[in-house]
């Protein structure tokens, strides 16, 4: 598909990356942790709270709120508000959308934050909640939570292209080594290849190290104009291009690519760039198989081609294709929506050098890619975005 003309996100930029670490567990309210990000994004920004005309919340765990309910509780009085509810995409969609409310003269510093509890419990709570599809056609037969959802789409993508267990492996295990960099990792271990493959299996053929660890913590980070962030000393990136899409080819009978492929070429041509013109790679990746799928979507190899490309690089920070440089969500951890955050704030550090993590050599440039809302057989929403260093 050729590139449409797009307006550009010019005089916008991304500044303030927050990350509120990571717990496995959590007595705490999904409006806390979201409290706490806004906190940290007040203290980064040097900011008061009534500077933040805009705010966008994503989270899992809020019900019965929204952003709505949060503004009274944390005080804010915007003139901009979204709630997205679209998990895995929710990051680089809250940063598009931002952008272009800053650029209409709708606010002038918008909060983006995600983050969401997580109880003993809640984990199963909101498996059986998750949608009316979960709640009708899928949980009450067994079948409920994303495990059985992405085994389905594993296997398919397996049958078609010929990977194997051993390269998702190298994925899981490249992470593993990028989030021992990273301090806020819940993961704190080494993984090696022989441990991956002796893991035990959860839905064949996934197996433990395959799927995320459901996490509490959250993540934010400001959209505001370039003379903005200039007149208050923040580094800053641009928000080079970007792109969502929904409910992409329905007519798939199993989902083996996504909405990135529509619109792939409008991302690279307003970001002015090749695919192989990045520095580094931030997917979503609650599970390995969706990360190949965007590799291809996004334009690094073709459709099919992603384990024979992936076995061709070194995914780690030092590596030829830096790659979840925090180590995502399989070794950070999944905080409910804001596993749809990591991946962005992380490039924005990496990109702005604000490192937690190992820095990527001479990173200037950053692919975020996010992928959410599985109903059974398919991810719906599907986002991407180029940053770049200012």
């Amino acid at each position: 598909m050729s590139a449409r003309s797009v307006r550009s996100y010019e005089d916008v930029v991304i500044a303030v990356p927050v990350s509120v670490p990571y717990v496995r567990y959590s007595q705490e309210s999904a409006h806390w942790w979201v409290a706490a990000a806004l906190r940290g994004l007040v203290k980064g920004a040097g900011i008061a709270p009534s500077d933040i005309d805009g705010f966008t919340v994503s989270s899992f765990s809020l019900a019965p709120d929204t952003a709505v309910g949060l503004t009274q509780h944390l005080g804010l009085c915007p003139r901009f508000l979204e709630h997205i509810p679209m998990g895995g995409a929710s990051g680089v969609i809250a940063a598009r959308r931002a952008a272009r409310a800053v650029q209409a003269g709708d606010a002038e510093i918008v909060a983006c934050v995600a983050g969401d509890t997580n109880h003993i419990d809640s984990f199963r709570s909101l498996l059986g909640a998750f949608s009316r599809f979960a709640m009708e056609a899928s949980y009450p037969y067994g079948a409920g939570g994303p495990n059985a959802s992405f085994a389905l789409l594993t296997d398919g993508y397996m049958r078609r292209y010929g990977a194997t267990r051993e390269d998702f492996g190298r994925i899981c295990v490249a992470q593993r080594a990028n989030a021992l960099t990273y301090p806020q990792a819940i993961m704190k271990k080494p993984l090696t290849l022989e441990q991956y493959m002796a893991a035990r299996p959860i839905a064949d053929p996934v197996h433990l190290f395959d799927c995320v660890m459901p996490v509490a913590g959250a993540e934010a980070f400001l959209v505001m104009r370039e003379e903005t962030a200039k007149e208050r000393g923040l580094a800053y990136a641009r928000l080079s291009g970007a792109i969502e899409r929904h409910n992409a080819f329905p007519e798939d009978p199993l989902q083996l690519r996504g909405g990135w492929e529509r619109d792939v070429a409008d991302l690279w041509s307003a970001a002015g760039c090749r695919p192989d013109q990045v520095d580094l790679v931030q997917t979503y990746d609650d599970y390995p198989v969706i990360v190949m799928m965007q590799v291809e979507d996004l334009g690094l190899c073709a459709k099919g081609e992603a384990p024979e490309f992936l076995r061709g690089h070194d995914l780690t920070n030092a590596g030829t294709l830096p790659h979840n440089t925090c180590g995502g969500q399989l070794s950070a951890g999944q905080a409910g929506a804001a596993g749809g955050f990591i991946g962005f704030v992380e490039a924005l550090r990496q990109v702005t050098g604000q490192n937690l993590a190992a820095p990527v050599p001479g990173a200037r440039r950053a692919l975020v890619s996010g992928f959410g809302m599985v109903n059974y057989d398919r991810g719906v929403c599907t986002a991407a975005a180029v940053l770049e260093a200012a």
